[in-house]
């Protein structure tokens, strides 16, 4: 597809705008009189960031978005939300399904690169069930909510507090409506609620791990051995991601609470940090080395194909394997019996490398325009590239240059650097000739 003469809308460029159409389309809505509690209408650069957040799944804000957005406002970030949560292209997918238009090969193509599905045959069967199951298991997580939420705002508004926080949860986004009470708070006042606790968890955790995911679960059941390469990947990595992590915020991290009160919390944090951005502990409470292990439990992120960002755990699993390869001498890196390809390994490199390049710079320089902390800066900076959300405390005071950092951080989060890369790049192939070969030294 041409238009404008030469430039070519290619898969990566349809998504790369969609998710920027979007944004406007948000940043639009947001700034309208009545979408905020604001007298005329809110800040151009606020509705900006917000929408950004919302549409990129973070949950980093710079106003309260119980007590700054009015009702509308918040349906508008509940939306973004949602689209940007199953995906832009999933989303308009969808209104095709609706509206009984015929899917052709080229949309085909754009949803097998926007859901990272394997193969193109089945991919609109395979995003129906993403689109169907993704509705089921939030309106799950509603009823479930429910009583909790009634119990603590009444009936209207504990029904709305109960489906923001399950499609909030389960699209990872972070954003919550606890600011009514208190702003800013997340869930810390439900740290022991254990239905609460548990709920989100689940969504989180569902919602994190990917739709392929999902799909190979539901055609194989509990057959483990049955299971794709990636699938038992994604599951193993992420359970360490989980487990490991909860044990060292509640030996070390948990004093804020008495010993019998420390493992909900502890497990809580842990299963957030796959970018869900809610949290139930006083983050700025915890240790430098605590906050650093949230630093990099952020940067890793949820898995492929899924409403977490991240550089995603296959690409962490991918980085170990290829490093223990190394390590036994071994001539290919292996998972499960298979052979991983060299082209992955490279991708899984790049990935780490751009991520890292990105989240220590944009730190720096934010640090130096702030004058603030370098740590807490990569904290916020981890948490934007890594669609995670948590925050310090500091986002709200930051400058306008800061906070367009920390807009473009969530952006190539959610749309994938790689993506981008993909689409700024000419279509052109690359020619196939071979370069001499010649040794360097490493290590």
């Amino acid at each position: 597809m041409r238009f404008f003469g030469k430039f070519r809308l290619t898969t990566f460029r349809i998504i790369a705008c969609g998710f920027v159409a979007l944004i406007l389309t948000g940043t639009l809505l947001l700034s309208l009189p009545f979408a905020s509690r604001k007298a005329g209408s809110a800040e151009w650069l606020d509705c900006l960031f917000t929408a950004t957040s919302a549409v990129c799944v973070t949950g980093l804000v710079v106003q309260d978005t119980a007590s700054f957005w009015t009702p509308f406002g918040q349906a508008v970030i509940l939306a973004l939300i949602q689209i940007g949560g199953m995906g832009v292209v999933t989303a308009a997918v969808s209104l095709a399904f609706l509206s009984g238009r015929k899917i052709g090969l080229m949309q085909r193509g754009v949803m097998q690169e926007s859901i990272s599905a394997p193969q193109l045959g089945g991919i609109v069967r395979l995003t129906r069930f993403i689109v169907l199951t993704s509705l089921g298991i939030e309106a799950a997580g509603a009823l479930l909510l429910l009583p909790s939420m009634i119990t603590r705002f009444g009936a209207g508004s504990g029904i709305w507090h109960a489906v923001f926080h399950a499609v909030s949860a389960f699209c990872n986004a972070g954003f919550d409506l606890m600011g009514s009470q208190e702003p800013f708070s997340s869930l810390t006042g439900f740290s022991q609620n254990i239905l609460v606790n548990i709920t989100v968890m689940l969504l989180i955790t569902v919602g994190g791990i990917g739709f392929l995911v999902w799909n190979d679960v539901k055609e194989h059941g509990f057959h483990w051995k049955q299971y794709r390469m990636q699938t038992k990947t994604v599951l193993l990595t992420s359970a360490c991601l989980i487990l490991l992590p909860a044990l060292w915020f509640f030996l070390f991290e948990a004093e804020q609470f008495p010993t019998e009160e420390r493992i909900l919390p502890a497990l809580f944090q842990s299963v957030t940090l796959r970018t869900a951005g809610f949290n139930t502990m006083d983050l700025n409470r915890l240790s430098d080395s605590g906050q650093a292990l949230m630093i990099v439990c952020m940067l890793v992120g949820g898995s492929p194909g899924s409403t977490a960002g991240g550089m995603k755990t296959t690409t962490v699993a991918v980085l170990l394997t290829a490093a223990f390869a190394v390590f036994r001498r071994k001539d290919h890196a292996t998972l499960w019996g298979r052979r991983i390809a060299e082209d992955t390994v490279r991708q899984a490199v790049a990935i780490l490398m751009m991520y890292l390049l990105l989240f220590f710079c944009s730190g720096m320089i934010i640090s130096r325009i702030e004058g603030l902390s370098l740590i807490s800066c990569l904290f916020e900076t981890a948490s934007a590239i890594g669609t995670v959300g948590l925050t310090l405390g500091i986002t709200p005071s930051l400058s306008v240059p800061s906070r367009l950092i920390l807009i473009t951080l969530m952006f190539l989060g959610r749309v994938g650097g790689l993506t981008l890369i993909y689409a700024a790049q000419s279509v052109k192939k690359g020619s196939q000739s071979t370069l001499p070969l010649e040794k360097i030294t490493v290590g």
